[in-house]
């Protein structure tokens, strides 16, 4: 039972990763392809340094990877399990406001 709890309290707390706009807007950016912080931040209109911080988060989460390229980090979509959560997402909604 205890086990259950954990597991039932963790996937509560990945679910609030996805309760936040930006960190939204980042995700469904790298569902189109793996992208650089600058490109990220000139796409949302952000400074660098806000979406560093929520791919901060995002990286906690395991939900997005990051590769250095020389002085600049490359971030994509972790795997497919991450993309098949945000297309899952993204469909049920559209699916709703139709």
């Amino acid at each position: 039972m205890n086990n259950n709890m954990d597991i039932i309290s963790k996937l509560s707390e990945f679910y609030k990763v996805f309760g936040d706009n930006t960190r939204l807007n980042i995700l469904y950016e790298l569902l189109n392809g793996g992208k650089y912080v600058n490109e990220i931040s000139e796409k949302l209109k952000m400074s660098q340094s806000a979406i560093s911080h929520q791919l901060k988060i995002l990286r906690l989460y395991n939900l997005v990877k990051y590769e250095k390229r020389g002085q600049s980090v490359y971030y994509s979509i972790t795997d497919e399990h991450v993309r098949g959560i945000l297309e899952y997402g993204f469909d049920h909604i559209e699916e709703i406001i139709k």
